[in-house]
């Protein structure tokens, strides 16, 4: 029996889960400072710093691919677009009208649904039984979380600006989710990353230099300051390393259904940073998203 497979496809979700707890921090550190800094600042400071740790780490591999590069470079131009450019900047931006629960919920319920149908349409996955029970019970996971157990708050559920804003931040983080999976093999993961953060960089430097045009001069503090840093190497540089992984490995529907588990860290990462209340309404839904993610990944 060749192990192989079954190997590739442990260490596959163990980087989706290393990604997901360092992603889950995103929301949680995000909103602590939304009213210190803009949205598009943040991003910016955000990618530079990541640019910047990704670059000491990779920059002879991309100098060694540069002609590689160049011969893919608007696959590279529309993954840095999504992926790095619009995707967070929307979460950001979102964050400024809508609740973070609604910011969390949205997005890990969109994402997996939009990368499904793009992974079948333009990969020819194949949706079995199995992932379709999955993503119904990571669906039904994430609406128990959402409703606090309760129909009633359920159907009194509004969806505004902010909400809207998120749901297309899923759509594009689907879109850069399958990209990633038709990443030509000639390009080095760390080459391919050092492209598209510095790329997508530069794709935000005008819209940051309108944004201070328009908006208050920021107030450094200790506080912004790690959280940029936290935000560049950990939710950037590292998080990005390990979700491209595990596409790489598992694929991006599979992967993306990891991202149903993201409330339930938010929720984890809020109560010991934040001070909020854990229920059973959270330690259920946990269980049912955990529950859909094992049943999407089995093939008999």
């Amino acid at each position: 029996m060749n192990s192989s497979p079954n190997k590739n496809l442990f260490i596959g979700f163990v980087f989706a889960m290393i990604t997901i707890i360092i992603w889950s921090g995103n929301y949680v550190v995000a909103r602590g400072i939304a009213n210190q800094i803009p949205p598009i600042s943040l991003a910016f400071f955000r990618w530079s710093t990541a640019s910047v740790f990704i670059a000491l780490i990779g920059w002879k591999k991309f100098i060694g691919q540069k002609n590689i590069l160049l011969q893919h470079k608007w696959y590279l131009f529309f993954t840095a677009l999504t992926g790095v450019t619009i995707f967070n900047t929307l979460i950001y931006v979102a964050g400024h009208f809508t609740a973070a629960i609604n910011l969390v919920l949205i997005a890990t319920t969109a994402a997996p649904i939009f990368i499904t149908i793009f992974s079948a349409i333009f990969l020819k996955e194949r949706i079995n039984n199995f992932r379709l029970t999955g993503i119904v019970l990571c669906f039904a996971g994430v609406l128990l979380l959402l409703s606090q157990g309760s129909w009633q708050k359920l159907m009194q559920l509004k969806f505004g600006k902010g909400d809207l804003w998120i749901l297309a931040s899923a759509f594009i983080f689907s879109i850069y989710s399958v990209l990633v999976k038709k990443k030509p093999a000639t390009i080095a993961p760390m080459s391919f990353l050092v492209t598209i953060f510095i790329f997508g960089t530069l794709m935000l430097l005008p819209f940051y230099v309108i944004e201070t045009q328009i908006t208050q001069p920021l107030h450094w503090t200790n506080g912004m300051l790690l959280t940029i840093l936290y935000l560049g190497i950990g939710n950037s540089v590292i998080g990005f390393l390990c979700w491209n992984a595990s596409i790489a490995r598992i694929g991006p529907a599979r992967t993306s259904l990891f991202s149903n588990l993201m409330p339930v860290f938010s929720t984890i990462e809020a109560v010991l940073f934040l001070n909020e209340k854990f229920t059973s309404v959270h330690l259920i839904s946990g269980i049912v998203v955990l529950t859909g993610l094992i049943i999407a990944n089995l093939k008999h």
